[in-house]
């Protein structure tokens, strides 16, 4: 297991940590050069980050920087209700294998989608089943794109808290099922990202992360469950404040041969997001040095 407290060398920053910085919409551009100033080497923007400024600015900038990015978020949102709102999927997810290819992310992360309507409070349908095989259709048609531009993609299972609105992969189990169907050869054109948040919790997280092995083991999202969690989505907390093995869960994925980033992705709209960004990005730091 890698010695994180030296240094940050494998600290990444995904850009929705810092988004806002005291309350305030931090642009993207800030973001990056905060973090080049502190010696942080990747990334991981947003896709409307990226939008917001102009995919061909935020190349050069990367570059200039000489950041790397760990990944780009995201893909996914595969079901829909008919034909024209799945072709539609399908062509919002080969713009973004094109964009992340552009940046040269590790991969491109794709959170999957649920029962349609579902995020805005109207749900289509209940038949998660079917939103199940919509998503691996979906990834499947997208795995031949994504190859040609050699882009890897990670599934990132949720908490089964999201089945119904942001994910019906809501295990590495899941995951990886996928994966097996679509690449048996395990090409490493496909796999999944392990974010310590949606996964912490499943009793076969161990035995998950060995079947996935070195070839799966895309991405590694850092961040700490609290309790009591007031609210599902924005509350995430940072790397010790909470109740995630992380260190436990780090040598398992490292002990698969695991060497990239370990991402910090973390979504607080009452905590961390009313704080100068500087000082989230000096705590994120010192937490990945003493609690990953």
């Amino acid at each position: 297991m890698r010695d994180f407290s030296r240094d940050h060398r494998w600290l990444s920053i995904n850009t929705a940590t810092v988004r806002k910085s005291a309350g305030q919409e931090l642009p993207l551009p800030a973001i990056l050069e905060a973090c080049a100033r502190r010696g942080i080497r990747a990334v991981s923007p947003w896709r409307d980050q990226v939008a917001a400024i102009g995919l061909s600015s935020v190349s050069r900038m990367v570059k200039d920087l000489e950041l790397s990015l760990s990944g780009y978020c995201r893909g996914g949102m595969f079901t829909a209700t008919d034909a024209e709102g799945l072709k539609l999927a399908r062509e919002d997810n080969r713009r973004a294998v094109e964009e992340a290819a552009e940046l040269r992310a590790a991969c491109l992360v794709l959170v999957v989608g649920a029962l349609p309507g579902a995020l805005a409070g109207k749900a289509a349908h209940k038949d998660i089943g079917l939103a199940r095989g919509q998503v691996v259709d979906g990834i499947g048609e997208l795995l031949e794109y994504a190859r040609t531009a050699s882009m890897p993609l990670a599934i990132e299972p949720l908490h089964p808290m999201y089945a119904a609105d942001r994910a019906c992969v809501n295990t590495m189990e899941q995951a990886l099922d996928i994966c097996d169907e679509l690449d048996p050869y395990r090409s490493g054109s496909i796999g999944v990202a392990v974010d310590v948040y949606h996964t912490w919790w499943d009793p076969k997280l161990q035995q998950q992360i060995e079947r996935a092995g070195g070839r799966r083991l895309l991405a590694f999202h850092v961040c700490d469950w609290l309790t009591p969690t007031q609210d599902l989505l924005n509350d995430r907390g940072m790397m010790g404040d909470g109740v995630i093995d992380i260190p436990r869960i780090r040598a398992w994925v490292e002990a698969q041969g695991f060497a990239g980033y370990s991402e910090v992705e973390i979504f607080s709209r009452d905590n961390w997001w009313k704080r100068p960004h500087e000082e989230v990005l000096s705590t994120c730091i010192e937490r990945h040095m003493s609690s990953v």
